[in-house]
């Protein structure tokens, strides 16, 4: 059974655990332990979540599994065109994976765009990451390749899109 709900700032160390949890066992095969803990550090503090939460208009939601979070995404509209959503995070803890709960969260933030009036979501998600399949199983496509600079490292990602249509009536 499983219930999902918009974080507050009293989810902030239920969203840095689970990052903390998901982060290393997803990213070990892919970047450095030095890059994972500088970025980890970089967008996972408690300050940062915080200011997400309050001041940077991102929307996290709370997935929770027999009333135990184990699982969030971020979202909210582009900086450079507000009319293009972007899923910033979307981590589930290993022990759920495979139970359909990042579907079940992306169709969650889908379901907030679209009640925004937008009809587009992007994703940035590492060129290695094997979670490109599974974005690609939900309907999302490589648009660009995008390098971005974080701090000393760079993240070498596909930014992938997904044009969204609102579900039909019976």
């Amino acid at each position: 059974m499983y219930n999902i709900r918009p974080a507050t700032l009293t989810d902030t160390e239920t969203i840095r655990q689970i990052a903390e949890a998901t982060w290393w066992p997803t990213y070990s095969p892919i970047l450095s332990e030095e890059q994972i803990a500088y970025m980890l550090n970089a967008f996972y503090s408690a300050d940062k979540i915080n200011q997400q939460l309050e001041t940077d208009g991102e929307g996290f939601l709370i997935l929770l599994e027999d009333d135990e979070p184990v699982a969030f995404a971020a979202y909210s509209p582009r900086e450079e065109n507000p009319d293009i959503y972007k899923l910033h995070k979307l981590y589930c803890l290993p022990k759920t994976q495979g139970k359909g709960y990042g579907k079940i969260l992306i169709n969650a933030v889908i379901e907030k765009v679209l009640e925004a009036g937008k009809h587009t979501l992007d994703l940035n998600v590492n060129r290695h990451n094997k979670a490109l399949t599974f974005y690609e199983k939900m309907g999302f496509a490589v648009v660009y390749e995008e390098d971005v600079a974080i701090g000393p490292y760079w993240m070498n990602d596909y930014v992938m899109r997904k044009h969204l249509t609102l579900p039909s009536s019976p």
